[in-house]
């Protein structure tokens, strides 16, 4: 019944697609228009690339990334000249700082008021006054578990440094969401910058580190879907995913608090089509397309406006889809903490993955 829906919404904004191509004359006259869109891995509905470029005649040139670590340095060193890019909050302000944005001219992009004004809110803390940001993706950090495979109900996360589920642990495979992960277990901020604080948060995740089964971002969604691990950590986003697919896992914010992040649409300083970046951002903010994607992707979208058009309740009213004041209050977004906290997290990092 999904698919046909999914079927029958494509058809019905292909359509009226169709019909501002034709009324407002915006398909390009060149085969040489273009947008490069850098985005995390599915990350997007294919159909909505598949409409922007009907809909405008611009070729989506699309690459993807799995951190924002691996993005980074790539985007820093200008190989490629990107038009679009969907950093995370502490990244964006990074890349602000480096000077490697441009400020977005939001009189081309309308639809934004369709994003609400809460996430507009959450991204002045990295993106203050919103004039490089355009928020497209939102969600918490936590603990996925099978219900069928723990003893009883998972609320802390204690559990991942279990012994008893030795082997049987995802632990995710990203810097700061590690490192945030252990600093709010042993009840420090996610984004501290004491060094004893740091050590013992290292400290934490080596002794954690002949426990894990597999270091992960993305695969940990099909490996938990398959019942080849107990527990993981993951993103809100694809725990909405995992519950469509096995009826056994549970996921949840630990009591000690995580990270609720943002992940927004960025144009490069060196961007070579900026006004198709613009084209591209407000396409995206469209909420028939914000619908399409959050039902492809299932990562919660800031875009109110298609929030309303969710038909299934269960997910509209799903703390983990949106959560409550509650689990928000109890959670911290990242910050950028310097080039030299950067090195020091890293080099943290670094020991624990080498199991030292």
């Amino acid at each position: 019944m999904r698919k046909v829906r999914r079927v029958l919404a494509v058809l019905l904004i292909l359509a009226l697609a169709a019909t501002c191509f034709s009324a407002c004359g915006k398909k390009s006259s060149g085969d040489d228009q273009v947008v490069y869109v850098y985005n995390w891995g599915e990350y997007i509905d294919p159909d909505a690339l598949d409409m922007f470029e009907e809909e405008t005649g611009i070729r989506v040139i699309y690459d993807e990334y799995e951190t924002n670590e691996i993005m980074f340095p790539k985007v820093q060193a200008g190989a490629v000249a990107y038009d679009v890019i969907c950093p995370s909050d502490y990244m964006i302000a990074k890349m602000i700082e480096e000077d490697l944005l441009q400020p977005i001219n939001f009189d081309n992009i309308p639809n934004v008021e369709n994003i609400g004004s809460i996430y507009k809110e959450m991204s002045e803390e990295f993106d203050p006054g919103n004039k490089f940001s355009v928020p497209y993706c939102w969600g918490t950090v936590g603990i996925l578990y099978n219900k069928t495979m723990v003893d009883g109900e998972i609320t802390s996360w204690s559990a991942i440094f279990d012994e008893k589920y030795a082997d049987n642990i995802l632990m995710i495979d990203s810097v700061r969401d590690a490192m945030g992960v252990a600093l709010k277990y042993l009840g420090y901020s996610l984004n501290s910058t004491h060094e004893g604080e740091l050590e013992e948060a290292k400290n934490l995740l080596i002794e954690q580190y002949p426990l894990v089964q597999a270091y992960v971002v993305d695969q940990v969604r099909d490996k938990m879907i398959n019942n080849e691990a107990a527990l993981g950590v993951i993103y809100s986003g694809e725990a909405i995913y995992t519950a469509r697919e096995n009826e056994d896992l549970v996921y949840v914010v630990p009591d000690e608090g995580s990270n609720v992040w943002i992940d927004s649409w960025v144009i490069p300083k060196n961007a070579p089509n900026v006004e198709n970046a613009e084209k591209f951002i407000d396409f995206m903010c469209r909420p028939e397309i914000a619908l399409l994607n959050f039902d492809y992707i299932t990562y919660s979208t800031p875009n109110v406006a298609a929030q309303e058009l969710i038909e299934d309740e269960d997910i509209r009213t799903s703390k983990t889809a949106f959560p409550d004041d509650e689990i928000l209050h109890r959670c911290e977004a990242f910050v950028y903490l310097g080039e030299e906290m950067d090195e020091i997290y890293n080099a943290k990092w670094e020991e624990v993955k080498s199991g030292q």
